[in-house]
């Protein structure tokens, strides 16, 4: 049996927005995107990069977008592309659950703005028609939008739904007000499963499985959704780096080893000193899951090879 492997780094923007600012004269001298080409030349990895489209407020007052990233290395974009994609992921970081209850406009128009900025900085071939949104819920006419945009390939949640009750702590971090701002009929509450447990409970939109399948989460094989068109895959199934302790690794793996398919995240924020669960071995992780997955037989995928 062929295993494959599909990583990918959610919510960055960050990283372009120093290669702008710098001007290094590779991209591939800024640290986090050095790590990625080492180990794609020692393991063959395949990333994945889920793009906001600006820097968020939360932050400081630093506007940077992606109309802001420099064209000057779109050689190396252009180049890189068989194993560095570029994807739409949300337009900033907050509000949790962006579009969960979104219009057919809004995802729409958003989508467009990625497409036409990666295009001008890293070319056709670097941007991938596989999404996965950002926190994964998105309504009806959300998905809608996406199919007439191209996307193929959608993430999705899964867990046992349930009716909201109407208290809103039941929910956390104040999601009850992402439940019900302009509620679409396909929002639910369900229970998510893994290591995050601040989010046991939590939303999801119409691209939810909420039945076990336990198919989808060891093969290959995704699942069309008739009702749009679009290919529903829970994509992650493995340990999520930041999630997951450096020395935990070996043993966190070792649960999933056996799967056929392994889809694996991090999120970039955690590289930087100045955010506020930096974690130092950041890049030690992205080498340790390469040698975890080489030693296990595992080749690297782009998610678009599963359209």
């Amino acid at each position: 049996m062929t295993k494959k492997a599909y990583f990918y780094i959610d919510d960055t923007i960050w990283m372009l927005r120093d290669i702008t600012r710098e001007r290094p004269e590779s991209m591939f001298d800024n640290p986090i995107l050095k790590a990625l080409k080492d180990t794609h030349e020692r393991y063959g990895l395949k990333v994945q990069l889920n793009l906001f489209y600006r820097t968020d407020y939360f932050y400081g007052n630093d506007d940077f977008s992606l109309a802001d990233v420099t064209d000057a290395y779109k050689s190396e974009w252009e180049e890189s592309s068989d194993w560095l994609k570029l994807a739409f992921h949300a337009k900033q970081e907050f509000p949790d659950y962006p579009h969960i209850n979104a219009t057919y406009e809004d995802i729409y128009s958003i989508f467009k703005d990625f497409e036409r900025e990666v295009k001008r900085f890293a070319g056709d071939s670097s941007f991938t028609y596989a999404v996965c949104p950002h926190w994964v819920p998105v309504s009806l006419d959300g998905v809608r939008a996406l199919y007439d945009c191209g996307v193929r390939l959608l993430d999705v949640t899964q867990g046992e739904t349930r009716a909201y009750d109407g208290d809103p702590s039941s929910l956390p971090y104040g999601h009850a007000g992402r439940l019900l701002q302009n509620r679409q009929p396909e929002t639910r509450l369900f229970t998510r499963g893994g290591a995050d447990t601040a989010i046991a409970r939590s939303i999801c939109g119409y691209n939810h499985f909420d039945r076990p399948i336990d198919e989808e989460r060891f093969t290959l094989s995704r699942e069309l959704d008739e009702k749009t068109g679009m290919y529903f895959k829970k994509f992650c199934n493995a340990p999520c780096l930041n999630l997951t302790e450096l020395e935990d690794m070996e043993r966190e793996f070792g649960r999933v080893i056996h799967y056929e398919y392994l889809g694996i995240c991090v999120h970039e924020q955690y590289y930087y000193a100045d955010y506020y669960q930096y974690q130092p071995d950041y890049i030690a992780k992205i080498y340790k899951m390469c040698e975890i997955l080489r030693d296990n037989g595992y080749e690297y995928m782009h998610g678009e090879e599963l359209i």
